[in-house]
């Protein structure tokens, strides 16, 4: 689960981590009185959406500007203009796609005044199931960019969970960062804040890009970047408010009520199947064969009729979906459940696109069975090549 950057700064400054001071808008109307809770004479507006790249953005609506998604204000009324431009608007940034996303919510922050920029982040190494550091001087920048053409200027480590966050992993940061003085210590101090709150959030990603040191001598956490294990919430209700389901996908919301691994592509065929290894192969052929998935969906292997049905449903909710493939190997997963599901959900929704259904496994003969006694226009296949030609042949028109 991801957050906005205010929720994540205001998370972050229980543990006593620097940022700005700053106000969430989600009405234009509302910017001026957060522009004036501020001290000013430099305002930033901010874009609060789930992508990065938003200050080098561009925003679909001409009326919106070209200034990008993150704004310097040198006024009261120039940060009630930039709020009026932005909210609402489509922002399209190099994370988004060429479809971008909508603004919602503005970010109204007093202005810094930056001396040094850095990078910093801290992950979870799943090869040493460690939390590591990512530490560089080249901060407001991709880091990806960094890791091609210097990589020199990174430094990572992690930090075993045996012994937890010790004085000298502060210091490293400092000495990659070029730290000295009172600048090293306060590195040090947030280097412990950090990893604190990391892990006390069971966060999954923490990203702040830049990390700034003012020019009256203050490391500062300008921008900040969280998501969190999803499998870890249900111990943080309080995470949990902080979800903003307009940035998600309406299927992938609905899904995750049912318990399905579901991920929305921008193909045409949706794909059901169970198990993630055979979810990704399903999508791998019909590639192969020259069409793009609209889906990763893993049932799972102990999915109920009424879970199929609901996968099923979510997966014609998609206009994009010109053809569906049900790919199931039934191991702990039976085929007759699979076959009851589909067949359930077909029911209620009707069925406007071709459908190829390939079973093999327990109870393989009575799903075929309860399929083929179903009276659906279904197209059987033998095997996961068979299923895949035969569905991009139907969404081709053959």
């Amino acid at each position: 689960m991801n957050i906005h950057e205010y929720q994540a700064k205001a998370l972050l400054h229980e543990f006593g981590v620097p940022i700005s001071r700053g106000v969430p808008v989600l009405k234009p109307e509302d910017a001026d009185a957060a522009a004036k809770q501020l001290p000013g004479p430099i305002w930033v507006v901010k874009s609060q959406i789930h992508a990065g790249g938003r200050g080098k953005g561009k925003f679909k609506e001409a009326s919106a500007g070209d200034k990008g998604g993150v704004r310097i204000a040198k006024s009261v009324a120039e940060v009630d203009e930039f709020a009026k431009q932005m909210l609402g608007a489509t922002l399209v940034t190099v994370q988004t796609g060429p479809h971008g996303k909508q603004v919602n919510r503005l970010y109204i922050e007093e202005g810094s005044d930056i001396d040094k920029e850095f990078y910093l982040s801290i992950l979870v190494n799943r090869e040493t199931s460690e939390i590591s550091f990512v530490v560089s001087t080249e901060g407001g920048v991709n880091i990806e960019d960094v890791a091609h053409s210097t990589p020199e200027k990174i430094v990572s480590f992690s930090v075993d969970p045996a012994t937890g966050i010790m004085p000298h992993h502060g210091r490293t940061v400092a000495e990659a960062l070029k730290l000295k003085g009172d600048l090293a210590k306060q590195a040090e101090k947030l280097t412990g804040q950090l990893y604190a709150a990391f892990a006390a959030k069971d966060m999954a990603m923490l990203e702040i890009n830049p990390l700034v040191v003012t020019k009256q001598g203050q490391l500062r956490v300008l921008d900040a970047k969280v998501s969190f294990d999803s499998n870890a919430l249900y111990r943080h209700p309080d995470v949990v408010a902080l979800r903003d389901e307009s940035e998600e996908d309406a299927k992938e919301i609905e899904a995750s009520k049912y318990d399905l691994n579901y991920v929305a592509l921008d193909g045409t065929i949706g794909c059901m199947v169970n198990g993630a290894g055979l979810a990704m192969a399903t999508m791998d052929i019909i590639k192969l064969y020259g069409m793009e998935p609209a889906n990763f969906l893993d049932v799972g292997g102990g999915a109920s009729v009424e879970k199929v049905a609901a996968a099923f449903k979510i997966i014609t909710a998609d206009p994009n979906v010109k053809g569906i493939l049900v790919n199931i190997f039934g191991g702990i997963m039976k085929c007759d459940v699979i076959a009851e599901g589909v067949v359930a959900a077909v029911k209620q929704v009707g069925l406007k696109v071709p459908l190829v259904v390939r079973l093999e496994g327990t109870n393989v003969e009575q799903g075929k069975k309860i399929i083929r006694e179903s009276g659906l226009n279904v197209v059987p296949a033998d095997n996961l090549d068979d299923a895949a030609q035969k569905i991009v042949k139907a969404v081709k028109g053959g």
